[in-house]
């Protein structure tokens, strides 16, 4: 779970007036699973986040629901060197802040940063297995299609940073997303795929272009492009087929891991 979902999920909590203990690692030093001001939100019955799993996390978790069981729980530093307190491995030490999950310490959180801006076109297959694995990241996604009726039925646990956009030309949406967006073009019909990619290509900030489909179709949508006056140097910032080489298989699911995967990797994806 990135910071952005936990912090979402942890003001969810605190709106179902849900008690829980928030952990924090104050400091680290030397090998440890997790850095710096990593968190986890701990319930009676539940757990949001990691600090990195192990005898550390164990720990946490039993000492935070020592502290519900408190009428008031005091603040509390842990210091602990993994190695001869824990006997983990990693070696380093790290030191844990246990306090209630409250409205002021949920305020004092930073703000996640996006990994990046996403404008995803298309709420067929591959699109709705990509937005479940999005669902968990830190990012910001315009999840676009002209059709209303492809889009998942609304739980209302849909993630924040996930928007879904449903216009009747969303070529047009391409323009108002930020410099250096990320595009991905997997709609129903070739010619909306060519619309929404020969626009992407038009603006030359994408961060990255991504159009579903196979060297063919690449190769006649470029031809097409230079027609009408595509800068041909845009060519070399269109993605197609998409996904990292070497993961094979055509299934929605596999496609899906191996283009975030891809997205995770791209510059200007911190």
């Amino acid at each position: 779970m990135t910071p952005g979902v936990l912090q979402s999920a942890a003001r969810h909590w605190l709106a179902q007036g849900r008690r829980a203990v928030e952990v924090q690692i104050l400091s680290h030093r030397g090998s440890t699973p997790r850095e710096t001001g990593t968190r986890m939100v701990v319930a009676e019955d539940a757990v949001l986040g990691t600090i990195g799993g192990g005898h550390l996390e164990l720990l946490a978790i039993t000492a935070a629901r020592e502290g519900l069981r408190q009428e008031v729980m005091t603040p509390t530093d842990l210091d602990l060197p993994l190695g001869p307190a824990l006997g983990q491995c990693c070696g380093g030490r790290v030191v844990l802040r246990l306090q209630t999950l409250t409205t002021a310490s949920l305020a004092d959180w930073p703000a996640p940063q996006p990994r990046f801006f996403l404008q995803l076109h298309g709420a067929g297959h591959v699109g709705r297995a990509i937005v479940r694995l999005l669902a968990d990241i830190d990012c910001r996604v315009q999840w676009i299609d002209e059709r209303e009726e492809e889009f998942p039925t609304l739980t209302g646990t849909e993630p924040p940073h996930i928007e879904r956009v449903c216009v009747d030309t969303p070529e047009a949406e391409v323009a108002l997303a930020p410099p250096g967006a990320f595009f991905l073009v997997m709609t129903h019909r070739h010619d909306l795929d060519e619309r929404i990619t020969e626009a992407a290509l038009r603006r030359g900030d994408a961060g990255y272009c991504g159009l579903i489909g196979s060297q063919t179709k690449r190769a006649r949508f470029l031809h097409r492009f230079e027609k009408r006056g595509v800068d041909a140097d845009a060519h070399r910032h269109l993605t197609c087929p998409i996904g990292l080489r070497g993961i094979t298989g055509k299934e929605p699911e596999v496609l899906a891991v191996s283009v975030v995967a891809q997205l995770l990797g791209l510059p200007g994806s911190a």
